[in-house]
């Protein structure tokens, strides 16, 4: 097994290693080094300007580390947002009823439609999208989630296009971004990527970014609710972040994957409930964290008609043409679970199983401001972000999980603007929160 941590054994096994220092976090990034065979083609350059390694998967290497060095530890995880809580039954015979259909003559079908079969494009559009009369079903493209559509998108958009992201942000709007070749180099001194515009998501501007002084980019990705922070964006903010988009002549790329746990009625589900958002915006979004289907595989993204390039030619037409090209089509099966979700049964379960992961957040949250601490978020998304200021947030990571055996996720993996902040996730066992909050309460409770 080779560990990062000793960089003795990587080389003993004719790896190079490279130390990466940042603030105290210090990492390991290796290099093959061919001691036979070597082909002529050289590595994609733009690969070569990302960081280390990606967040969850280094979160995931320091859990077993200190699994290793802690082997009776009882480990309880809210890091990363996976769901835990099992599909709905209703949900799960309509999978069961499109697989079994496959095993009949009459049931059976191959390659269906790339962009979603009629009948699901239909149902999303009817259950998602009743208040946005400017929508067609054809605007709707089924797909196998929003973090494979983000990657699809970046290759239709190209390299040459100017980018702007959340700080902080989805780790894969930076990192899709860098390999697609719209960026510079990593600059070690403001610890982000050249020609990367980071719009600042702080407290003080309660989370939304201060659109006079920001530049104009071809795209911007937007996340409401916002992963990692909680935050969402009210109607208001939204109609500017629209109106900022149309005078700059800019796409946003906004990302509705945690929609569904909204409440506020003063903030919208979806861009296209803004007037005219159809004609600067398009949306992802996915059952994953609807319906816990991060297993299963089953998204969208919605490319309106009305959203033209600056020659007047339909993005809508181009994005057609990447996934007949560089797609089958999602499932047949996962198909079949979705359109269970668009039932009136369904939904209701749907909203069951985000009722329990809002009450694990409220949980969560009011343990952490009994200890004292500022929280944000955690009411209309699955996330608390919690504020240990002055504290470098990986450091903080590795307290928490050296004194309660819980995994968290440090803020500064989401971007600068991360830092001194920890993500909490609400995806868990109850049981599991519980006991993370009697262990959190004891660690912390002298603050």
């Amino acid at each position: 097994m080779f560990s990062a941590r000793n960089p003795a054994m990587l080389q003993g096994h004719g790896l190079s290693v490279h130390m990466n220092t940042r603030g105290n976090n210090t990492r390991y990034n290796t290099v093959c080094e061919a001691s036979g065979h070597k082909t002529g083609v050289k590595r994609n350059a733009n690969l070569g300007k990302l960081q280390a390694g990606y967040l969850f998967p280094e979160i995931a290497r320091r859990r077993n580390a200190h699994l290793a060095e802690n082997p009776d530890a009882k480990i309880i995880s809210l890091g990363i947002g996976d769901t835990t809580e099992p599909i709905p039954e209703i949900i799960v015979k309509g999978l069961e009823d499109a697989a079994r259909a496959l095993g009949t003559q009459g049931g059976y079908s191959g390659y269906g439609a790339e962009q979603g079969q009629g009948a699901l494009r239909e149902a999303v559009l009817k259950t998602f999208y009743s208040n946005c009369p400017q929508l067609s079903a054809e605007d709707i493209f089924v797909s196998d989630g929003s973090k494979c559509d983000i990657s699809r998108l970046q290759s239709m958009f190209g390299p040459t296009v100017s980018v702007a992201v959340q700080d902080p942000a989805y780790p894969a709007y930076v990192d899709t971004s860098v390999m697609t070749g719209q960026t510079g180099l990593y600059n070690s001194e403001t610890q982000q990527f050249d020609n990367i515009s980071y719009l600042k998501c702080c407290p003080e501007n309660d989370f939304f970014p201060d659109l006079e002084s920001a530049p104009a980019t071809d795209v911007v990705f937007f996340c409401s609710p916002n992963n990692p922070t909680g935050a969402t964006a009210t109607r208001a903010q939204l109609e500017e972040l629209v109106a900022w988009a149309k005078k700059n002549g800019s796409i946003i790329v906004y990302d509705a994957a945690y929609a569904i746990f909204i409440t506020d009625p003063d903030c919208p589900k979806s861009i296209f409930e803004i007037p005219g958002a159809e004609e600067v915006a398009l949306e992802t979004a996915s059952f994953s964290k609807f319906a816990g289907f991060t297993g299963v595989r089953l998204g969208w993204t919605v490319v309106p008609e009305a959203l033209k390039y600056s020659e007047g030619f339909s993005v809508r037409q181009d994005w057609n043409r990447v996934m007949t090209t560089c797609f089958n089509g999602a499932s047949n099966v996962a198909q079949g679970g979705g359109l269970a979700c668009c039932t009136p049964e369904g939904q209701e379960a749907m909203m069951n199983l985000v009722k329990y992961y809002k009450t694990n957040a409220a949980l969560l949250k009011d343990c952490f401001d009994s200890l004292g601490f500022t929280t944000y978020g955690g009411t209309n998304a699955p996330y608390v972000w919690v504020s240990f200021a002055g504290k470098p947030s990986w450091e903080t990571f590795q307290d928490i999980l050296s004194k309660t055996n819980v995994v968290t996720t440090p803020g500064a993996g989401f971007g600068v603007a991360g830092e001194g902040f920890i993500r909490i996730s609400a995806f868990g066992h109850r049981e599991n929160v519980e006991e993370a909050i009697r262990r959190f309460k004891q660690a912390f409770g002298s603050k």
